[in-house]
């Protein structure tokens, strides 16, 4: 089928306009707090390298667990619906919490409760997607149809990022922790009208698998490591070199220009060559970004890179995450949370790597150059394993 047919039996699927406003809502509440906040808790309550790290870092170990532990018991539950709604919640009453904070301590606790339930969030939305579209789409869609609507919630994420800009220029930062709020209360709404569909056991397993690889595994959560590192540290460095926050808003942003085309080019090339394949030829983009990063030239140097990170996005956050869920097909609620855990995971070590670096400067995206070259050198050997036993990368849709 060519792509608009696709598409066209996309936006056809029954309810599948509910998962989509819901994901977009959710991606522009998320787009909104996301670069602004390592900047709040410095710049808004005065906390120090070590102190911001540490607080991401507990959020992600208790977001870790609750992930991984919903993962292996969602399954066994016959709705999945519930989880992230109960997830909402909490993580509006921490972000109340927040708000108020004026000490690490209260930071900690107010972040910890915004944050670590919505680790239950994005695996279980798209464990559900996939049994929605699998039950209700045609065969040979199933898989774009989940690359559709994680774009849908990259474009409602940079379309955060920009109204969180917009909203500190007039509101400072209480106005971008509301809009952050807004986006879970939009998620909560809407899920209470969403009609869930059950998988139907056997039907997933039956075909369009991974075989498991560890090795793989190992190398994506090198990748996330890289991208986590940037996630929470390019802020900072943006807002160390040019001393606007809003800055870095405004170059997470042009990504969105660039996600959703790329990212349904980025399915269908992973369906021709083989997911593998695609991811080691995102992870190249990447690489060339973290060194013109650790070079650190002037302002239009970060804009200009922003197009080839956009393409290694896409892969890290759609091909890779359906690559990872087929592994475990007869799993879904499982497959979606391990993806989850395995960026969790990656966040959590990346926290920490650049602590290693005095201060914040460029050269703490040497650390995720190295990252990347590890895990390229990872896939090489995947692909060249797989070679000489004449087999063929599995494609995405294979």
């Amino acid at each position: 089928m060519s792509v608009t047919a696709d598409f066209k039996a996309f936006v056809s699927i029954k309810g599948a306009w509910v998962l989509v406003l819901t994901m977009f809502l959710y991606g522009i509440g998320t787009g909104v707090l996301a670069p602004m906040n390592a900047v709040y808790l410095q710049d808004g309550i005065g906390l120090g390298k070590g102190q911001i790290a540490s607080i991401f870092a507990v959020s992600l170990l208790l977001n870790m667990v609750l992930t991984i532990s919903v993962g292996l018991v969602s399954d066994r539950l016959r709705t999945k619906k519930t989880i992230p709604l109960v997830a909402a919640v909490l993580c509006m009453a921490g972000l109340l919490l927040y708000m108020q904070a004026e000490s690490y301590v209260q930071a900690l606790l107010g972040m910890a409760l915004a944050t670590a339930p919505s680790g239950m969030i994005m695996g279980q939305m798209f464990a559900m997607a996939r049994n929605h579209f699998s039950k209700l789409a045609p065969p040979g869609i199933v898989e774009i149809s989940q690359l559709w609507l994680r774009s849908t919630y990259s474009v409602g994420f940079f379309t955060g990022l920009l109204v969180g800009a917009n909203l500190f220029l007039w509101t400072t930062f209480k106005g971008v922790l509301w809009g952050n709020l807004a986006g879970y209360a939009s998620l909560f709404l809407l899920l209470l009208v969403y009609r869930e569909y059950a998988a139907e056991p056997g039907k997933a397993a039956a075909k369009g698998g991974e075989p498991f690889s560890l090795a793989m595994l190992i190398a994506l959560l090198l990748l996330a490591c890289a991208d986590a590192i940037r996630g929470l540290y390019l802020p900072l460095v943006v807002n160390a070199r040019f001393g606007s926050p809003e800055l870095m808003s405004y170059i997470w942003s042009t990504q969105a220009v660039f996600e959703l085309l790329f990212m349904t080019i980025a399915g269908y090339w992973a369906a021709k060559y083989g997911s593998k394949r695609i991811i080691l030829l995102g992870s190249v983009f990447a690489l060339a970004t973290y060194m013109v990063y650790a070079a650190g030239g002037g302002i239009v140097s970060f804009f200009v890179v922003q197009p080839l990170y956009s393409f290694f996005v896409s892969i890290l956050y759609g091909v890779a995450m359906g690559y990872v869920q087929r592994m475990f097909l007869h799993k879904t609620g499982f497959g979606a949370s391990l993806y989850v855990f395995i960026s969790q995971t990656a966040s959590l070590i990346g926290y920490g790597l650049p602590l290693l670096i005095k201060g914040i400067t460029p050269d703490i995206f040497y650390i995720p150059s190295l990252l990347i070259v590890v895990s390229l050198c990872m896939m090489v050997w995947v692909l060249l394993a797989d070679a000489r036993r004449g087999g063929r990368a599995v494609g995405l849709t294979k």
